[in-house]
């Protein structure tokens, strides 16, 4: 079996501290692990598209969204783990850049709802596609059925974690 450096770290607290049950780590330290290995991957190609990773986050929530393609402020905060006034600087700076416009909502005239412009919409179809393949990619040195394996565990792990 091919090892890695959390085993080594695991080994090493094993070692210096056999009180202490580090099993946690061997999960919990590939995660962290595997997170700052994929991340730059996936900015490199938000990067050819002159985005960031949240300018494509609300962008395409909003494009996943379907047509009219248009949500509150918070049905966006109900997709992504920020606060309301992060939110609201992101819809300002998306604006700015014609990604997205605001109207009143037409059933709701006190909320405020942030709409995908053709830009927008033009700019995260070229981006997803991109995307797409990029995670394919990182993903395809899995063999299917590890893949398929994986999802469900990671999947499982989420819905334990979210319940909590």
């Amino acid at each position: 079996m091919d090892r890695d450096p959390v085993d080594d770290i695991i080994e090493q607290w094993n070692t210096e501290r056999p009180d202490v049950d580090v099993s946690g780590m061997a999960i919990i330290g590939r995660i962290s692990r595997l997170d700052r290995l994929i991340r730059p991957k996936l900015n490199n190609v938000f990067a050819t598209h002159d985005l960031e990773s949240w300018e494509f986050d609300v962008l395409a929530t909003l494009r996943r969204s379907g047509d009219p393609f248009r949500l509150s402020a918070g049905q966006l905060l109900d997709s992504m783990m920020i606060t309301s006034g992060t939110m609201t600087n992101r819809i300002d700076r998306l604006e700015k850049r014609g990604f997205v416009h605001r109207i009143k909502d037409p059933d709701d005239g006190r909320v405020v709802l942030a709409v995908l412009t053709k830009k927008g919409k033009e700019t995260i179809d070229a981006a997803l596609v991109d995307h797409a393949a990029n995670e394919k990619s990182i993903v395809d040195s899995l063999a299917s059925k590890d893949q398929l394996a994986l999802t469900e565990i990671l999947r499982r792990f989420h819905v334990s974690l979210s319940d909590s």
